[in-house]
């Protein structure tokens, strides 16, 4: 299922009472509303809310990088030639 809020692969929360389905990325849970209360942003807006690790995984999957290699250009832009 994709996230209505983001539009990656949403995951199963089974941890609850009652499974639901989750987004990692944007943190959206099945059931919320996506309208109210809640002001649009711009992907940059976005990713300067994120700690290095889920911008990692924000721009892997984006681009259809691994996580790996996307957090090691992080780390060092001019590594990769």
């Amino acid at each position: 299922m994709k996230c209505p809020r983001c539009g990656s692969e949403m995951e199963l929360d089974t941890h609850r009472k009652i499974p639901l389905n989750m987004c990692y990325n944007c943190g959206y849970i099945e059931g919320r509303s996506t309208e109210g209360g809640q002001t649009t942003s711009t992907n940059y807006n976005h990713l300067m809310g994120l700690n290095i690790n889920e911008t990692a995984a924000f721009l892997a999957a984006g681009l259809g990088l691994p996580e790996e290699q996307v957090a090691n250009w992080l780390d060092d832009p001019m590594s990769i030639g």
